[in-house]
């Protein structure tokens, strides 16, 4: 087991970049399991997490996890073993309240061991979306924006025409959570790998300056090659990897695709 310095005092989108040059991986795991019993659900996920190592620079958890396993308990486990094992981990919590509820769900995700957190733009940011970004600074700790996500219905929300009342000017809102997000200073932003063309477009807006975080590769569609040229940052995947026959050579074969696209 590769034991890894303490990151504590680390700022999440250096960390994560830093891993990803070490293994020559932008693969961030999405630990999407759907198993029924909690302790078997336990033992997978530490397995794949501890097999799987090696070849990714990051973890990503949802509620798949921490519904069934608790945060403080069995997620703790995990999120202990990914830390020791030199992996940020990212809660896919979509943080979508008012300020203080917001400030609230942050903490403890960040008290069980996160190192990141998602959060919806939708919210805006005063009593909002400023709760998540004080404290996570106090921390040192990273929030990645949703700015187009990789199911089929985003083109309802992420996709509609906003028009600015100053000045009559229409945008597509995912332009203008775009913008946001270099105006709040996020350490990522989530833009679907089925939608390789919106990462492009994002992408310009960006200009280098906020990396993408691109999940829907494989059983949702997305295009891992498309979306490589398309210049994600860091490829999202679960299904793809966990339920494949061997998956060491899978996640082998996405980055080497990834590192020759």
């Amino acid at each position: 087991m590769m034991l890894c310095a303490d990151m504590t005092n680390k700022n999440f989108r250096r960390w994560i970049a830093k891993t990803k040059k070490e293994r020559g991986s932008n693969i961030i795991l999405a630990l999407d399991y759907t198993i029924p019993n909690p302790r078997e659900l336990l033992l997978q996920s530490k397995k794949t997490i501890e097999t799987l190592s090696p070849h990714i620079c990051g973890v990503k958890f949802n509620r798949h996890l921490v519904l069934p396993l608790g945060l403080y308990s069995g997620v703790k486990e995990l999120l202990d073993l990914t830390r020791t094992l030199g992996l940020p981990s990212i809660m896919d919590c979509k943080i979508n309240d008012i300020g203080s509820t917001n400030r609230m769900i942050a903490h403890h995700y960040y008290t069980a061991g996160f190192d990141a957190v998602t959060a919806n733009p939708f919210i805006g940011w005063e009593d909002g979306l400023n709760q998540v970004f004080k404290i996570s600074n106090e921390l040192n700790k990273g929030v990645i924006l949703l700015v187009y996500m990789s199911h089929k219905g985003a083109v309802e929300g992420y996709a509609q025409r906003v028009k600015n009342p100053n000045t009559n000017k229409v945008y597509f809102q995912y332009q203008i959570f775009a913008e946001k997000a270099l105006k709040w200073d996020a350490d990522g932003v989530v833009v679907g790998a089925t939608y390789p063309q919106k990462i492009f477009e994002i992408n310009k807006i960006l200009n280098g300056k906020i990396p993408i975080y691109s999940p829907g590769i494989g059983v949702q569609g997305g295009n891992i090659e498309l979306v490589a040229k398309s210049r994600s940052d860091y490829f999202i995947i679960g299904r793809s990897i966990l339920y494949a026959k061997d998956p060491i050579q899978s996640v082998r074969k996405f980055n080497e695709i990834i590192n020759t696209s």
